[in-house]
């Protein structure tokens, strides 16, 4: 199991958000044996194919220029044209093969980890050029797994090379006996396969590094319950932050109700520990709206509200703490305190129009009916 520096045991996987800050900061499992390997395959694939085009281009070189005439020799210009015609026409044999190196070497690195371009990994660090970090990464255990791998490669390449020069003797003191034109060919051909089985080989150290590559980037990444806990706590947020954040919250969200009390048509209150500012709006044809609530200290202002600007108060502590418990700012009053609410909405029209002396003074208003499931006794 992997420690941290701390030397706590990192035990837990890692997270999503390790997982892309380590991506973002190129940090991903990558294996330079897959990407010798593909490099590899692709050119003695790619020299195989093209062997003899390259074979007949090399041929056709060395006889253009080992035949030339004596103006030819005699002429200064001649040299550079002769060169530059030698150029163009080995690089025409050889377009193949480079085309098969570029792609191979472009698509092998991201064959594991996929494609990734990291700014802050090309960003010089001076960790990179601390001497004992240096020394330090020299004697680690990633350090001792690159001499395996190097000293495995040198076997199996030792091992394939001495099987494939065995296997291809015959052929290769043959070469010797033949004319320039069929040795040039078939010494192509016996690189080429000779070539290919060494690269081959490769395979072999792949299948080791690669698994051995995503263990070591996972080891890297994980984390210990406390760097778990630490990351949670960063991205929910600190819970004394979040407290305060609610607290504003509820401050704010208190003094857009306290505007709101103005415009109720009436304050129900318990007298003193609840008070519910409710609204009517006949236009609309809706059920009246809480526009402001609260017990105690924010009751008492809801009142002192009220008074400041004319708005009729009245004790009704049953409906006031139905109201309270039952309904949300800003929301309709259930249907089941309609016909309660109703009646405090005709008595505070009969009182106002009592007052303007436009009519006689309204009867005190009954006992409510409040529904048992709505009815809170405290």
């Amino acid at each position: 199991m992997a420690e941290s520096e701390s030397g706590a045991d990192k035990s837990e996987e890692p997270t999503e958000k390790r997982l892309r800050e380590s991506r973002e900061k190129g940090q991903i499992a990558r294996s330079k044996e897959l990407n010798t390997l593909a490099v590899m395959i692709a050119g003695t694939g790619a020299l195989l194919a093209s062997g003899g085009t390259l074979g007949t281009a090399m041929l056709n070189i060395m006889q253009g220029n080992f035949s030339l005439t004596r103006d030819v020799l005699m002429d200064e210009r001649s040299m550079g044209l002769l060169l530059l015609a030698s150029g163009k026409v080995a690089l025409d044999a050889m377009l193949p093969l480079l085309l098969a190196l570029l792609i191979a070497s472009v698509f092998g690195p991201i064959a594991l980890g996929g494609w990734l371009f990291s700014a802050e990994a090309m960003a010089p660090k001076a960790s990179r050029m601390n001497p004992l970090a240096g020394l330090k990464r020299m004697f680690s255990l990633q350090a001792l797994v690159e001499l395996a791998k190097a000293f495995g490669k040198f076997l199996v390449i030792l091992a394939v090379a001495l099987t494939v020069l065995a296997f291809d003797q015959d052929d290769l003191l043959a070469i010797a006996h033949e004319p320039v034109e069929t040795a040039i060919m078939h010494a192509a051909q016996v690189v080429g396969w000779s070539a290919l089985w060494m690269s081959c080989g490769l395979i072999l150290i792949a299948a080791v590094d690669v698994p051995f590559q995503l263990w070591d980037n996972k080891q890297k990444l994980m984390m210990t319950k406390q760097e778990v806990r630490d990351e949670y706590k960063d991205s929910e947020g600190k819970p004394e932050v979040k407290q305060r954040i609610r607290q504003l919250q509820r401050e704010m969200a208190e003094r857009r109700m306290m505007q709101a009390v103005p415009q109720a048509d009436v304050i129900i209150t318990n007298p003193t520990h609840f008070a519910v500012a409710l609204k009517y709006d006949p236009a609309k044809g809706s059920a009246p709206l809480l526009l402001a609530k609260g017990s105690d200290f924010t009751a008492l202002k809801i009142r002192e509200i009220a008074q400041e600007h004319q708005v009729m108060l009245l004790e009704s502590p049953a409906l006031a703490r139905a109201v309270f418990y039952s309904t949300e700012l800003d929301q309709e009053i259930p249907a089941g305190l309609y016909l309660a609410v109703a009646q405090v909405l005709a008595y505070v029209y009969q009182l106002r129009q009592y007052k303007a002396g436009k009519g006689k003074r309204p009867a005190p208003l009954p006992d409510l009916p409040i529904p048992p499931d709505l009815r809170r006794d405290q």
